[in-house]
């Protein structure tokens, strides 16, 4: 069992992965997990063992790197703002808004890796973000929040009916919300905004192809 420590926590992540740079988002460097990297080859059972949860910290999603890829391309979306970057994962794109010129990025995620991924992948990004554990689906969206960024979030049909719900009461309070995703099969086809579309490069471990056509989304 891995220490339930957040320095086992980050000494278990430096150990089974390796600095890398997205392939869309060369800007940012990210501890990820590769076919040459342990954690690659565990299955469930291996994880349950070792007291994991599922490493979705380890990898650079396509929807996250599309997203990532947009706030660098278009600062004006996040500069002088404040951010959420919802379920962040690796914290890649709460890193791109960041980069952007955000104000701050609050990267909020329920599995405690995330909190110790993102603390290494700031550093070494030379960024600076908070961290949320807290489920933010079990309250309101916070007042104070100007972008909220969400990438990768409809693989599940409760769990996309439920964010997409709490990111549609952030829009009418007035936050600009931007989704990013390569056709889940829970994705809305309506109702959203097209902002831009690209060809993200990614594996066909984690995906159907190893170039997923992906999007990035605003809700109008």
């Amino acid at each position: 069992m891995i220490p339930n420590t957040q320095k086992g926590r980050r000494d278990f992540i430096v150990g089974n992965t390796r600095l890398q740079r997205p392939p869309h988002v060369a800007e940012i460097e990210l501890h990820l997990a590769d076919e040459i990297t342990p954690i690659w080859k565990l299955t469930e059972e291996d994880l349950e063992e070792i007291g994991l949860p599922p490493p979705f910290w380890a990898f650079a999603w396509a929807g996250g790197q599309a997203l990532a890829r947009y706030v660098i391309d278009h600062p004006q979306s996040v500069s002088g703002k404040r951010v959420i970057d919802f379920a962040t994962g690796s914290g890649m794109v709460g890193i791109a808004a960041m980069i952007a010129g955000a104000k701050d990025v609050l990267c909020a995620d329920i599995d405690a890796y995330c909190e110790a991924a993102v603390a290494l992948n700031t550093a070494v990004n030379d960024v600076q973000c908070t961290y949320a554990a807290a489920d933010l689906l079990d309250a309101p969206p916070p007042a104070w929040a100007e972008v909220i960024l969400a990438g990768d979030i409809c693989y599940e049909k409760p769990l996309a009916e439920r964010v997409l719900g709490w990111l549609a009461v952030a829009r009418a309070a007035g936050a600009t919300v931007l989704i990013g995703d390569p056709g889940r099969s829970y994705f809305p086809r309506s109702g959203l905004t097209k902002l831009a579309e690209y060809q993200v490069a990614t594996t066909r471990e984690l995906e159907d192809m190893a170039v997923k056509r992906t999007c990035v989304w605003a809700m109008p």
